[in-house]
């Protein structure tokens, strides 16, 4: 089921949408469903990125939590 929804745009991403068709979408609600689609992707995906640089971070600076790792990590592998 399609929602619609208002919402306002610059001139040049109106301009933009009306060439929907030179990239290959039916129509513009296509082009904006794609793009709202990659770009919460793209912030997903760097949140993921994130997390694993803090967790990478921690893991380095904490010798407790360090060892607690590698220990469930050799009992996971038995």
């Amino acid at each position: 089921m399609m929602i619609q929804s208002k919402f306002s745009l610059e001139a040049s991403h109106v301009a933009f949408l009306e060439q929907h068709h030179a990239y290959g979408f039916k129509d513009k609600s296509e082009v904006v469903r794609f793009a709202l689609q990659s770009l919460q992707q793209t912030l997903e995906q760097n949140y993921l990125k994130e997390s694993a640089e803090l967790y990478a971070q921690l893991y380095e600076e904490d010798p407790e939590i360090k060892n607690l790792a590698e220990t469930a990590l050799a009992e996971w592998t038995e």
